[in-house]
């Protein structure tokens, strides 16, 4: 089975370039942490908040709103046989 890819799409009315940049950084690790739990075989992509304050984002505010809905999104798509 081919591992799972990610895509992040930050609009600009995030903020400037070095906004945007940190706001991907923050997504990234926060898939990277959680490979394990992600499971292969899909695509991913991640449309940020539009009230997403890149200069207050941290990787625990991230991980908050993330985990939980890749948790919904494993449990929903988890099939048995």
């Amino acid at each position: 089975m081919l591992p799972w890819r990610l895509g992040i799409a930050v609009t600009k009315k995030t903020g400037v370039a070095i906004r945007r940049n940190r706001v991907r950084r923050l997504i990234r690790e926060c898939f990277r942490l959680a490979q394990q739990r992600v499971p292969a075989g899909y695509d991913y992509v991640v449309v940020p908040k539009r009230c997403l304050v890149p200069q207050t984002a941290t990787l625990m505010t991230v991980n908050a709103e993330l985990i939980p809905l890749l948790c919904a999104v494993v449990s929903r798509n988890t099939r048995t046989f």
